[in-house]
């Protein structure tokens, strides 16, 4: 049976619920489709898929391609699933072995050279199976470049891969890759700006020193150059520390939007956005749900400065 079955996830909000990829091989005049509440972005990966699998020297199957993404009433969006379609496409076809896809979740946008591109969410993904229970584990593929903040979340495992070629020599058990490990001792607790380095201003401080301890709001009056920017911008240096519940929630929202740097781990956000922001880019929103200033300044300081604007 021409059939190959594939697990990846999608983006929804906070949220990293399952995707089932079917690939059917059928005979018939050759057509590639992808259903399955597809954005355009999806529909798009059929031109990318065969010029990477061409490039990649593999088979495309001159035959009625049929690729559908389950559930049907989850919108899908990116480029996530270039890779899991290429990969049955070749499973279905005979090309790579499909008797071991059960224990992958695979994402990864496709250049046409065949190299992996990061993709957004990725840390989204594996907090998500982890923290579900009921769901069975499985080991994730991902781009390189995703995989650091992907490996953040313990127990885990991420393989790293640059290229189509790479993964499918895993799968056919040619070269196997190993589990990529994170480095996250380089990303030391020290920032550009420190709480410590402000002279004087013994009342701002001290109201700063209260509202960090009691996690309450501050707000900030006085002519322009009074150092009411400055005091803020150091007021995540002065906040409890970090446990990994509150590190991996406040990664896994800035993962959502491509802005979250793996050095930024365990280190609280600080957020200032312009006083002409829209409503929009600080609440959130949009056809496909992103994360706003409000929502990427999670456990650690909003700062809206010139806030009468």
């Amino acid at each position: 049976m021409s059939l190959a079955v594939l697990y990846s996830r999608a983006l929804a909000g906070m949220d990293a619920p399952e995707v089932v990829v079917e690939v059917h091989l059928a005979n018939g005049l050759p057509s590639f489709t992808i259903v399955g509440l597809p954005e355009a972005e999806v529909k798009e990966s059929k031109d990318r898929v065969r010029a990477a699998l061409q490039t990649a020297q593999f088979e495309f199957p001159t035959r009625r391609i049929t690729v559908n993404l389950a559930p049907a009433d989850l919108p899908k969006e990116s480029g996530r699933y270039d890779l899991p379609i290429a990969l049955g496409i070749l499973a279905a076809s005979g090309q790579i072995p499909k008797n071991a896809l059960d224990q992958y979740e695979i994402a990864g946008e496709l250049a046409l050279t065949g190299e992996l591109r990061p993709i957004r969410g990725a840390l989204a993904m594996t907090a998500s199976m982890i923290f579900k229970s009921h769901e069975k584990p499985r080991t994730f593929i991902l781009p390189k470049q995703s995989a650091a903040e992907a490996a953040l979340v313990k127990n885990a495992t991420v393989l790293a891969a640059n290229s189509l070629l790479e993964v499918c020599a895993h799968l056919s058990g040619r070269q196997l890759i190993e589990p990529y490990q994170p480095d996250v001792a380089k990303s030391s607790s020290m920032t550009s700006v420190d709480f410590s380095e402000v002279k004087g201003q013994t009342l701002p401080k001290r109201a700063l020193e209260i509202a960090a301890a009691g996690s309450h709001s501050v707000l900030m009056a006085g002519p322009p150059g009074t150092g009411k920017s400055m005091l803020a911008s150091r007021l995540p240096t002065i906040l409890p520390s970090m446990p990994e519940q509150e590190a991996l929630e406040s990664a896994a929202i800035q993962s959502l939007n491509g802005s979250y740097k793996i050095d930024a781990w365990g280190k609280r956000p600080f957020r200032a956005p312009h006083h002409t922001a829209s409503g929009v880019a600080l609440v959130g929103g949009g056809n496909i749900p992103k994360p706003g200033e409000i929502s990427l300044a999670h456990h650690g300081v909003l700062f809206l400065d010139e806030l009468p604007e």
